[in-house]
């Protein structure tokens, strides 16, 4: 059998070992590498010719220009059948030419691969010195006797699918290639080191041992320690290792020609009465399941980008990572050790492809495959054994049950009884330490909260310990397009029961590619391919550029550490940290203008308890709406933030604005068809607006569409309204005017809004008044027919939004309000909404989704103003307050875009003034919103007035 089809995980590689900082010399091979592509693995050893190119390592081939990337989320892009791979299996031949200097210590030297995607053979100076599998784990080769004073040459031949392949099914792009650093390293003296840094709660003490060579010395300068390898050291005081504060002691261990810098972290974590602790104090979960991507390299990540990431977790209230689903680049963990954050650290298993044959030649369950996925699991343990952020090991994910994670965990607890196991796709949790769900609804956690929730297994023995397990959320909220609501509800509930330890959003960043000289991310299927997984890749926190998305700002405000409650409550939620690198700033505003602003004092708040402060001293003022806010920003600069960083922040009405003055109205002036009303010109066969204050217009009328999101349309059409809003006929409405009554002062407009084909019907009424300068509109909707269903047409209880259109010039592209802001809101996710006055432009208005969809609205705004470059246009005020949406290009625009660059800009701007929309919900994978828009009778009211200097007499 072929190497690459066998099931040896590797051949002639060194034995795992921990990632270790060594002072010996080293050489990064990382560069320009020649290169060459076969449709299939070719034989003999590489050979550079004339048709070969070059391209960068650590880097993917199909991501410079050679073949195509393929994205499925659980299928398998070749045919089921392992450990076979197809005849046409890409292979990718890697040559780099390199000096060595006469006095490099040649003797003994170790190849070290990262990560090559999926398996590969290595050959130094034309002999062959290895093979490996297994993608996002290293593999070391000893390749002292075949190097040579001088010139060398190392050659690697990279084949994409292999027997390996059948274990990385893992929801993301299959991207071959050498995508982490090679490196030459001189004979390690210090082969290995065990870290071994415990905490007592209690006393407040930690023992430290280090595992490594008998004869090497341990030194910690800042406790004063010297000691050898292998002997407890018990130290009266430290500061213990935590996410909140990560407290790092700087190490050697030495031999002579070697040092080993280490970074130490004292915490113990166990589980103690069902519940996991960490320092004696039980953890809470702020999570995210994180791929390793970047849109134009994959998951050939530089450090700078892991920086950042981890920076932008930190700063957005994040205090976990889960790796999904492999174990990341080890540059990864020593930034998560420093900035501070929990890791649970995923080994590199995913059979989810096996669901298409109901799991039947699952390799979890054949011993045969037991050598190659315990090999990934010892290369994982060995490598990151030495990092306190990594509390947690995880087997795999969605691998359904199988016999060889029995094998994993028995030798990952006896290699390393300190940390938990943790597997979620196994309903008997046999070999893990918590009970863990995806995507349960609410009411499911719920019950696991209160241990009421469904047997999971037939096996009593089983089940009675299952249901004395932790629970931790493996993945929820799936944050896929316009989204995830409900993440306030989430919060709630996982904050409510001390069994839920918390859990972890999905996902980090959306995995769009951008391409040489492409403007739009591509996702599955913009390449033709026929098996693919569509735009499930899109589903991140983050957009691919790394900017973050309004997801991200809602998931920030539901973690806040730190919350502010009326009266004036501050309550400290954090596990070990107390309030000290606070402070607390409040300001009022008066309909959105500050007025006063001031600092409290607040005393030190320890963990998990709170204060409660008397408001500072506020004037009154009657003529207006009066905001307290009150925030908790940082004191002093971090490693991660500076000075003035807003951890939490909270708002207070306190006095809501009066009512407008009754203005007694003005007449209807009627002139042949045309009706005028205030600043406004009516059609008066249509009763159609058609200039307001001078700007021609057109509308409004009823709008119940919006163009679907991702989360609307479900996951294939599980828990999904998209196709039951098109059952209804929603997007295909119809505007028929019954009549036109005109009085003295007002003008009504009676319509029927109705789809094609269907008897369901809305009943709507326009009622036009003016007073002063003041158009009112009250919009008054009634549905009829048939929406409970009938024998012949589904049920449909929904509507996506209530509120009218309107389409405005161009040239009134400022949009400025006072209301929620600064970014989008929607019914589920509106916590990150704060009342103030903002300003920006149509085009900043949009939201830039990957694929396109509803996006951009502002919710609880009370006016809006719309002016071109001069300042003048028109004026909006709601009652109630109203949401806001506005675009260069119509709903059904966006809903036929699939890239950014489908939208083009018409020669008008379509204003949407809602009195709700639907909620948003995670059904992309998961349970629809909990805030759905009924179908029901609403009634709303819009006040239109000119803004700017400019006057028109209509």
């Amino acid at each position: 059998m072929r190497y690459f089809e066998d099931l040896t995980p590797s051949t002639g590689a060194r034995e795992p070992r921990a990632w270790l900082r060594s002072s010996r010399p080293r050489i990064s091979l990382n560069g320009r590498w020649d290169f060459k592509l076969w449709d299939s693995p070719p034989s003999g050893v590489p050979a550079v010719g004339g048709d070969w190119g070059s391209i960068e390592v650590p880097g993917h081939w199909v991501l410079q220009g050679h073949d195509r990337p393929r994205y499925t989320n659980t299928a398998f892009p070749f045919p089921i059948d392992p450990p076979y791979t197809p005849s046409a299996n890409p292979t990718g031949d890697h040559v780099r030419w390199f000096s060595l200097p006469a006095d490099w210590p040649v003797d003994g030297a170790v190849l070290r691969f990262e990560g090559v995607d999926s398996a590969f053979k290595v050959w130094v100076n034309g002999v062959e010195a290895g093979t490996a599998k297994g993608s996002r784990l290293p593999s070391e080769f000893d390749v002292g006797g075949l190097l040579q004073p001088g010139r060398n040459v190392l050659a690697v031949r990279v084949h994409q699918w292999s027997s390996g392949s059948y274990l990385e099914d893992q929801d993301m792009w299959w991207l071959p290639g050498i995508f982490r650093d090679v490196t030459l390293l001189a004979r390690p003296l210090i082969d290995d080191v065990f870290v071994h840094a415990s905490y007592d709660h209690v006393t407040g003490g930690g023992t430290l041992t280090v595992d490594t060579r008998p004869d090497a010395v341990v030194r910690v300068a800042e406790l004063g320690i010297v000691t050898e390898p292998g002997v407890p050291v018990e130290i009266a005081a430290v500061e213990p290792w935590s996410a909140e504060v990560p407290r790092l002691y700087d190490a050697v261990v030495e031999v002579p020609g070697e040092t080993v810098e280490l970074r130490i972290g004292f915490r113990t974590v166990a589980m103690v009465h069902g519940v996991f602790t960490a320092n004696g104090r039980p953890l809470f979960f702020r999570g995210v399941n994180r791929h390793e991507h970047d849109e134009r390299r994959g998951r050939a990540l530089s450090v700078e980008a892991m920086r950042e990431d981890l920076v932008l977790m930190k700063q957005h209230n994040i205090n976990a990572v889960r790796t999904a689903h492999y174990p990341p680049h080890p540059a990864f963990l020593d930034l998560c050790d420093e900035l501070g954050l929990w890791v649970i650290d995923e080994c590199d298993i995913e059979t989810h492809g096996f669901i298409y044959t109901d799991w039947r030649g699952n390799p979890a369950d054949d011993p045969a495959w037991a050598p190659m996925m315990l090999d990934r699991m010892r290369r994982m343990v060995e490598r990151d054994k030495n990092h306190p952020s990594v509390v947690i090991w995880s087997l795999a994910n969605e691998s359904d049950r199988g016999q060889n994670f029995g094998v994993l965990a028995s030798w990952t607890r006896e290699r390393d009884p300190s940390r938990a196991v943790f597997y979620e796709r196994d309903r008997t949790y046999e070999f893990s330490d918590f009970y863990s769900l995806m995507y349960p609804p609410l009411e499911d956690l719920e019950a696991i909260g209160t241990r009421t929730e469904d047997v999971t297994t037939d096996d009593s023995a089983l089940e009675a310990r299952r249901r004395a397990l932790p629970f931790i959320l493996a993945e929820y909220a799936h944050a896929m397009g316009n989204g995830p609501g409900g993440l306030a509800d989430y919060q709630r509930v996982l904050e409510h029961y001390p069994r839920l330890q918390g859990g972890f959003v999905w996902e980090w960043i959306d995995h769009g590619l951008l391409l040489p000289g492409a403007t739009d991310h591509v996702y599955g299927g913009d390449f033709g391919e026929r098996l693919h997984g569509t735009n499930f890749c899109i589903d991140g926190l983050l957009f691919p550029d790394r900017t973050p998305s309004p997801g991200l700002t809602e998931y920030k405000k539901v973690l806040e550490p730190v919350r502010i409650t009326a009266p004036l409550t501050i309550e400290n939620h954090r596990t070990f940290a107390g309030t000290d690198d606070l402070e607390f700033l409040w300001s009022v505003t008066s309909d959105g203008i500050e007025v006063d602003s001031g600092r409290l004092e607040v005393p030190t708040i320890a963990p998990g308890t709170s204060v409660h402060l008397q408001p500072p001293p506020l004037a009154t003022d009657a003529d207006a709406e009066r905001v307290l806010t009150v925030r908790a920003v940082l004191a002093k600069d971090t490693s991660w933030a500076n000075a003035g960083h807003e951890v939490a922040w909270s708002q207070f009405v306190l006095e809501e604005a009066p009512a407008a003055p009754v203005v007694a109205g003005v007449p209807v002036v009627q002139s042949r068809d045309v009706l005028r009303l205030g600043g406004g010109m009516f059609d008066r066969n249509t009763g159609r607006l058609t200039r307001l204050y001078g700007q021609q217009v057109d509308g409004p009328q009823l709008d119940l569409w919006r163009a679907p999101t991702d989360n609307d349309n479900g996951q294939g059409g599980r828990n999904g309204v998209t196709q039951e809003w098109r059952a209804a006929g929603l997007d295909r409405l119809l505007h028929r005017v019954d009549g036109v009554d005109v009085d003295d002062k007002s003008i009504v407009v009676c319509a029927r809004v109705a789809p094609e084909g269907l008897g369901v019907a809305v009943r709507t009424t326009y009622r036009w008044t003016a007073d002063g300068n003041n158009l009112r509109l009250t919009v008054d909707v009634h549905p009829e027919g048939e929406w409970a269903g009938t024998a012949v047409t589904p049920r449909c209880t929904t509507w996506p939004r209530v509120g009218v259109r309107l389409q405005l010039p161009q040239t009134l592209e400022n949009v400025q309000w006072y209301g929620g802001g600064p970014g989008e809101s929607y019914a589920d996710s509106r916590s990150a909404a704060r009342v103030g006055r903002y300003q920006h432009t149509v085009d900043e208005l949009q939201t830039p989704y990957v694929v396109p969809q509803e996006n951009g609205a502002r919710t609880d705004v009370r006016w809006a103003e719309l002016t071109d470059a001069e300042g003048n246009g028109l004026r909006v005020t709601g009652a109630p307050h109203f949401q806001l949406t506005a675009r260069r290009w119509t709903t059904e625009d966006l809903e036929a875009a699939r890239h950014r660059s489908d939208l083009t800009p018409r020669d008008h701007i379509y204003f949407n003034l809602d009195l709700a929309q639907s909620g948003l919900g995670s059904a992309s994978c998961g349970p629809p919103t909990r805030r759905p828009l009924e179908i029901a009778p609403y009634s709303f009211i819009l006040t239109f007035s000119p803004a700017g200097t400019k006057s028109v007499d209509n």
